[in-house]
Protein backbone atom coordinates (compact mmCIF):
# COMPACT_ATOMS: atom_id res chain seq x y z
CA UNK A 1 0.00 0.00 0.00
CA UNK A 2 1.55 3.16 -0.96
CA UNK A 3 0.51 6.64 0.65
CA UNK A 4 1.84 9.74 -1.36
CA UNK A 5 2.44 12.97 -0.11
CA UNK A 6 -1.14 14.27 -1.85
CA UNK A 7 -2.69 11.57 0.22
CA UNK A 8 -0.84 12.69 3.27
CA UNK A 9 -2.04 16.21 2.66
CA UNK A 10 -5.93 14.87 1.91
CA UNK A 11 -5.67 13.38 5.44
CA UNK A 12 -4.70 16.68 6.79
CA UNK A 13 -7.01 18.64 5.81
CA UNK A 14 -9.76 16.11 6.64
CA UNK A 15 -7.96 16.29 10.63
CA UNK A 16 -8.17 19.86 10.52
CA UNK A 17 -11.73 19.93 9.33
CA UNK A 18 -12.61 17.66 11.45
CA UNK A 19 -10.88 19.28 14.62
CA UNK A 20 -12.44 22.89 14.02
CA UNK A 21 -16.10 21.87 15.41
CA UNK A 22 -14.21 20.66 18.59
CA UNK A 23 -11.81 21.22 21.51
CA UNK A 24 -10.74 17.32 21.02
CA UNK A 25 -7.32 16.33 18.80
CA UNK A 26 -6.57 13.66 16.63
CA UNK A 27 -3.58 12.18 15.29
CA UNK A 28 -3.10 9.18 13.02
CA UNK A 29 -0.33 7.06 12.49
CA UNK A 30 0.14 4.22 10.08
CA UNK A 31 3.17 1.42 10.72
CA UNK A 32 4.37 -1.52 8.08
CA UNK A 33 4.90 -3.61 10.66
CA UNK A 34 5.02 -3.51 14.57
CA UNK A 35 6.63 -6.71 14.89
CA UNK A 36 9.06 -8.78 13.13
CA UNK A 37 7.48 -11.81 15.39
CA UNK A 38 11.36 -13.42 15.01
CA UNK A 39 10.24 -15.32 18.32
CA UNK A 40 7.14 -16.43 17.00
CA UNK A 41 9.11 -17.96 13.97
CA UNK A 42 11.38 -19.75 16.02
CA UNK A 43 8.56 -20.91 18.66
CA UNK A 44 6.92 -22.92 14.95
CA UNK A 45 10.34 -24.22 14.41
CA UNK A 46 11.44 -25.27 17.49
CA UNK A 47 7.95 -27.13 17.58
CA UNK A 48 8.15 -29.03 14.32
CA UNK A 49 12.03 -29.96 15.29
CA UNK A 50 10.90 -31.67 18.30
CA UNK A 51 7.67 -33.20 16.91
CA UNK A 52 9.93 -34.42 13.69
CA UNK A 53 10.53 -37.65 15.90
CA UNK A 54 7.29 -38.62 15.45
CA UNK A 55 7.06 -39.15 12.13
CA UNK A 56 10.77 -39.78 10.76
CA UNK A 57 12.19 -41.97 13.87
CA UNK A 58 10.62 -44.97 12.56
CA UNK A 59 12.34 -44.19 9.54
CA UNK A 60 15.74 -43.08 11.25
CA UNK A 61 15.69 -46.42 13.00
CA UNK A 62 15.18 -48.73 10.08
CA UNK A 63 17.90 -46.69 7.85
CA UNK A 64 21.38 -48.44 6.92
CA UNK A 65 24.59 -46.94 5.20
CA UNK A 66 24.48 -48.82 1.43
CA UNK A 67 26.48 -52.04 2.20
CA UNK A 68 25.99 -54.18 -0.91
CA UNK A 69 23.69 -56.33 0.38
CA UNK A 70 25.43 -57.21 3.51
CA UNK A 71 24.41 -56.68 6.84
CA UNK A 72 26.70 -56.38 10.05
CA UNK A 73 25.91 -58.81 12.59
CA UNK A 74 28.55 -58.09 15.39
CA UNK A 75 28.08 -55.61 18.21
CA UNK A 76 30.49 -53.10 17.43
CA UNK A 77 29.42 -53.26 13.57
CA UNK A 78 25.89 -52.57 15.26
CA UNK A 79 27.13 -49.63 17.27
CA UNK A 80 28.22 -47.54 14.30
CA UNK A 81 24.95 -48.27 12.23
CA UNK A 82 23.01 -46.44 15.53
CA UNK A 83 25.99 -44.16 15.93
CA UNK A 84 25.04 -43.42 11.85
CA UNK A 85 21.52 -43.12 12.75
CA UNK A 86 21.44 -40.86 15.04
CA UNK A 87 23.41 -38.81 13.17
CA UNK A 88 21.28 -39.03 10.37
CA UNK A 89 17.92 -38.14 12.73
CA UNK A 90 20.04 -35.09 14.17
CA UNK A 91 20.64 -34.09 10.39
CA UNK A 92 16.55 -34.34 9.69
CA UNK A 93 15.46 -32.37 13.21
CA UNK A 94 17.87 -29.77 12.33
CA UNK A 95 16.48 -29.28 8.13
CA UNK A 96 13.14 -28.88 10.03
CA UNK A 97 13.47 -26.68 12.33
CA UNK A 98 15.76 -24.06 9.51
CA UNK A 99 12.89 -25.01 6.82
CA UNK A 100 10.18 -23.95 9.32
CA UNK A 101 11.90 -21.09 10.10
CA UNK A 102 12.38 -19.73 6.70
CA UNK A 103 8.89 -20.77 6.22
CA UNK A 104 7.18 -19.09 8.87
CA UNK A 105 9.33 -15.81 7.31
CA UNK A 106 7.52 -15.40 4.42
CA UNK A 107 4.67 -12.22 5.32
CA UNK A 108 1.78 -14.20 4.71
CA UNK A 109 2.80 -18.07 6.13
CA UNK A 110 4.13 -15.36 9.13
CA UNK A 111 0.25 -13.63 9.35
CA UNK A 112 -1.12 -17.20 9.55
CA UNK A 113 0.98 -18.58 12.18
CA UNK A 114 1.02 -16.04 14.59
CA UNK A 115 -2.27 -16.37 17.01
CA UNK A 116 -4.63 -13.17 16.59
CA UNK A 117 -4.05 -12.61 20.14
CA UNK A 118 -0.48 -11.99 19.74
CA UNK A 119 -1.00 -9.91 16.90
CA UNK A 120 -4.04 -7.86 18.59
CA UNK A 121 -1.81 -7.21 21.86
CA UNK A 122 1.47 -6.45 19.72
CA UNK A 123 -0.58 -3.98 17.45
CA UNK A 124 -2.30 -2.19 21.03
CA UNK A 125 1.17 -2.00 22.16
CA UNK A 126 2.70 0.02 19.40
CA UNK A 127 -0.55 1.99 19.74
CA UNK A 128 0.32 3.13 23.50
CA UNK A 129 3.80 3.92 22.56
CA UNK A 130 2.63 6.21 19.94
CA UNK A 131 0.08 7.86 21.86
CA UNK A 132 2.82 8.60 24.55
CA UNK A 133 6.02 9.60 22.33
CA UNK A 134 3.97 11.89 20.03
CA UNK A 135 2.41 13.28 23.19
CA UNK A 136 -1.05 12.87 22.35
CA UNK A 137 -1.57 12.47 26.16
CA UNK A 138 -0.84 16.22 27.14
CA UNK A 139 -3.10 17.73 25.45
CA UNK A 140 -4.58 20.45 28.00
CA UNK A 141 -7.90 19.23 28.66
CA UNK A 142 -6.90 15.14 28.02
CA UNK A 143 -8.94 15.10 24.77
CA UNK A 144 -6.65 13.12 22.50
CA UNK A 145 -6.98 10.63 20.07
CA UNK A 146 -5.01 8.17 18.46
CA UNK A 147 -6.35 6.02 15.54
CA UNK A 148 -3.34 3.67 14.38
CA UNK A 149 -3.38 1.02 11.85
CA UNK A 150 -0.85 -1.80 11.27
CA UNK A 151 -0.78 -2.89 7.34
CA UNK A 152 1.19 -5.74 8.11
CA UNK A 153 -0.92 -6.97 10.73
CA UNK A 154 -4.39 -6.02 9.36
CA UNK A 155 -5.43 -4.26 12.71
CA UNK A 156 -6.79 -1.09 13.28
CA UNK A 157 -6.43 0.51 17.08
CA UNK A 158 -7.73 3.44 18.47
CA UNK A 159 -6.72 4.96 21.78
CA UNK A 160 -8.63 7.84 23.61
CA UNK A 161 -7.29 9.73 26.25
CA UNK A 162 -8.55 10.07 29.95
CA UNK A 163 -10.65 12.68 29.67
CA UNK A 164 -13.02 11.31 26.75
CA UNK A 165 -13.52 7.91 28.32
CA UNK A 166 -15.53 9.72 31.36
CA UNK A 167 -17.98 11.00 28.73
CA UNK A 168 -17.96 8.35 26.04
CA UNK A 169 -18.62 4.71 25.78
CA UNK A 170 -16.10 2.81 24.27
CA UNK A 171 -18.12 1.22 21.86
CA UNK A 172 -18.80 4.72 20.04
CA UNK A 173 -15.50 4.32 18.32
CA UNK A 174 -16.46 1.16 16.46
CA UNK A 175 -17.96 2.57 13.54
CA UNK A 176 -14.88 5.04 13.31
CA UNK A 177 -12.62 2.00 13.00
CA UNK A 178 -14.78 -0.37 11.07
CA UNK A 179 -14.94 2.84 8.25
CA UNK A 180 -10.94 2.37 8.45
CA UNK A 181 -10.77 -1.01 8.31
CA UNK A 182 -13.11 -1.61 5.27
CA UNK A 183 -11.33 1.19 3.11
CA UNK A 184 -7.89 -0.32 4.22
CA UNK A 185 -8.60 -3.92 2.60
CA UNK A 186 -9.78 -2.11 -0.72
CA UNK A 187 -6.34 -0.25 -0.27
CA UNK A 188 -8.22 2.83 -0.29
CA UNK A 189 -6.16 4.65 3.13
CA UNK A 190 -6.94 8.23 2.18
CA UNK A 191 -10.49 7.28 2.27
CA UNK A 192 -10.49 5.40 5.14
CA UNK A 193 -8.80 7.87 7.28
CA UNK A 194 -11.15 10.34 5.87
CA UNK A 195 -14.18 8.58 6.90
CA UNK A 196 -13.00 7.67 10.46
CA UNK A 197 -11.59 11.13 11.52
CA UNK A 198 -14.76 12.70 10.11
CA UNK A 199 -16.44 10.36 12.67
CA UNK A 200 -14.45 10.65 15.49
CA UNK A 201 -14.41 14.43 15.22
CA UNK A 202 -18.76 14.15 15.56
CA UNK A 203 -18.19 12.09 18.46
CA UNK A 204 -15.91 14.86 20.19
CA UNK A 205 -18.01 17.38 19.05
CA UNK A 206 -21.53 16.28 20.51
CA UNK A 207 -18.75 16.48 23.87
CA UNK A 208 -16.05 18.30 23.84
CA UNK A 209 -17.37 21.56 21.46
CA UNK A 210 -14.33 24.20 20.57
CA UNK A 211 -13.16 26.58 22.98
CA UNK A 212 -12.89 30.17 22.17
CA UNK A 213 -9.19 29.87 21.94
CA UNK A 214 -9.00 26.36 20.24
CA UNK A 215 -5.12 26.08 19.54
CA UNK A 216 -3.99 23.01 17.59
CA UNK A 217 -1.69 20.97 20.19
CA UNK A 218 -0.90 18.08 17.85
CA UNK A 219 0.13 17.80 14.08
CA UNK A 220 -2.61 17.26 11.73
CA UNK A 221 -0.37 15.43 9.50
CA UNK A 222 -0.18 11.68 8.88
CA UNK A 223 2.36 9.46 10.51
CA UNK A 224 4.30 6.88 8.73
CA UNK A 225 6.45 4.51 10.38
Amino acid sequence: MQITDSDRARIAEAISTAERQTSGEIFCVVSGRVSAYLDVSLAWAAGAALLAPIVFTPFVLDWRWPGGGWEAAHQAAAGATTAQALALYALIQAAVFVGVFLLTRIPAVRRLATPAGVRRGRVREAALQQFLAHGVHVTRERTGVLIFAALDEHQVELIADEAIHAKVDEKAWAQAVDALTRELRADRPVEGFSAAVALCGQILARHFPPRPDNPNELPDHLILL
